[in-house]
């Protein structure tokens, strides 16, 4: 019999506030434990939460982001749980009324697009972090309180790789609309996997084991695929599945039990009374969605439409949005977009990385870059003076056709003044001249060679070649 996988995942992002979501304690990684932390994030008797509007704002963005619907009306619920981590013994979260529902994320995957749908984003609090050392255990609460965004998609996903590019597009998007860094050395994206099987064709799922906090994409990859074949082997000998958490050995590379699965009723969930119901204007949802930005995805594809640009190209752009708004910038009216793209990726980029420039910082302007293309284009300068150009551009900033008419780099064309140097060339290199003539194609590039040095590089090259077969077949 064959089986199939469904799995789902609910990724945790911590989002991109100065201050925590129900104080005014700072949002900040690396701090000394247990310094940023006061009375409301540590859950003192009396105290009461402020939302962050901020977090508020991040949270509906991340919306209309993610192609979601955003309700007019939403609240905030209370978690009951005991953990060392969680100082109030509760977590506040969103649960039957959350701020975003129903959105999907398109993505590339096995060279087409694949769309995975999203249940809700929902806003909470993340808790403390647990240290054990040799004889006992630490908490810090530094990260308690911290606005956290539990992303749940729906079980479409298919295999371990398709969780894998999800969870990358996902990131990609997050970071794009300045909702998360998403630095995950920092804790700031974390992952639960919910993975099943299936006889192929059967519509109800399979037992649902969640694989919980991971803390790398890597390592979601990896767990389910160990993971599945776990399970497919279980249920192919007649074996029951059921219900429950487990935990991803790294190490071992195995996963393991940790508890049977709890259900929403084991939270006691009920409203949170000390803060109001969110009701978000129309004005304010506007003034949201004037944040929302081009996505990764669009970005590639539109690159690729509008500038004809090749699939790696449109993704340096995408990667490094900078320069590929320098990129646009620069391509604006131009002849040869293909052009324009080669030197931003492989000239100005090698030489800021080179001289360790900031984009922002360089003296070449983007409307400098079509014209060096023309100058090329044209065969007013060859691609080798092209180069020299162009380092002459980063150094001063001038445009290029000034450097080309001050330093004389303009490309020789005329025929007789290129005839003479081909004579010159073919004189001094009788040996060469008869390599040709005996069959030795290759012999006429070396002198193509003689006769740019001749002309100090700027004889025009195809003119070059023609005059020199002539001059030899005669």
């Amino acid at each position: 019999m064959e089986y199939e996988t469904v799995i789902g995942l609910e990724t945790h992002v911590q989002l991109k506030t100065k201050s925590k979501m129900w104080c005014g304690c700072a949002n900040e990684f690396g701090a000394p434990p247990n310094t940023n932390v006061c009375p409301v994030c540590l859950g003192m008797p009396g105290v009461l939460p402020v939302a962050n509007e901020e977090g508020l704002r991040l949270t509906t963005l991340t919306g209309y982001l993610l192609n979601c619907s955003v309700p007019r009306f939403a609240k905030f619920d209370r978690k009951n749980y005991f953990y060392p981590d969680a100082p109030k013994n509760y977590q506040i979260t969103q649960y039957d009324k959350p701020s975003t529902v129903s959105g999907y994320v398109d993505f590339e995957f096995n060279g087409g697009i694949s769309r995975v749908r999203i249940t809700r984003a929902h806003l909470e609090e993340d808790v403390g972090k647990n240290f054990h050392f040799d004889r006992n255990s630490g908490v810090d609460f530094n990260r308690a309180g911290v606005p956290l965004l539990e992303i749940v998609s729906e079980p479409d996903i298919t295999s371990a790789d398709m969780a894998y590019e999800y969870l990358n597009a996902l990131k990609d998007i997050l970071i794009y609309g300045g909702v998360s860094d998403c630095d995950m050395e920092k804790g700031m994206v974390r992952c639960d996997v919910n993975v099943s099987v299936r006889p192929v064709g059967q519509k109800e799922l399979g037992a649902k084991i969640e694989i919980k906090n991971m803390n790398s994409f890597s390592g979601v990859r990896k767990a389910l695929e160990y993971e599945i074949p776990r399970q497919i082997a279980v249920v192919s000998k007649g074996g029951k599945l059921s219900q429950e958490t487990r935990r991803w050995d790294d190490v071992a590379g195995i996963t393991e039990t940790m508890r049977t699965k709890e259900q929403a009723h084991d939270y006691r969930y009920f409203p949170e009374p000390d803060l109001m119901p969110f009701e978000p204007t129309e004005a304010w949802l506007e003034d949201v969605s004037k944040r929302v930005v081009e996505l990764p995805l669009a970005r590639k594809q539109r690159f690729m439409s509008a500038y004809q640009l090749p699939a790696s190209d449109a993704q340096t752009f995408v990667w490094d949005v900078p320069l590929g708004t320098y990129f646009e910038q620069a391509v604006t009216g131009a002849k040869n977009p293909k052009a324009v793209a080669n030197w931003v990726i492989n000239n100005l980029r090698a030489k800021l990385a080179e001289t360790q420039t900031a984009l922002a910082d360089t003296k070449v302007k983007p409307s400098s870059i079509p014209e060096l293309v023309a100058l090329v284009d044209s065969g007013k300068i060859s691609g080798k003076i092209a180069q020299d150009v162009f380092a002459e551009m980063f150094a001063t900033g001038e445009a290029p056709a000034k450097i080309v008419e001050a330093k004389g780099l303009a490309q020789v064309s005329d025929t007789g003044a290129i005839e003479k140097l081909c004579d010159e060339a073919i004189a001094a290199n009788s040996k060469t001249v008869e390599d040709y003539k005996s069959g030795k194609v290759a012999a006429l590039n070396s002198l193509k060679g003689q006769v740019m040095k001749l002309s100090k590089g700027k004889a025009n090259p195809a003119l070059v070649g023609e005059i020199l077969e002539k001059k030899l077949k005669s």
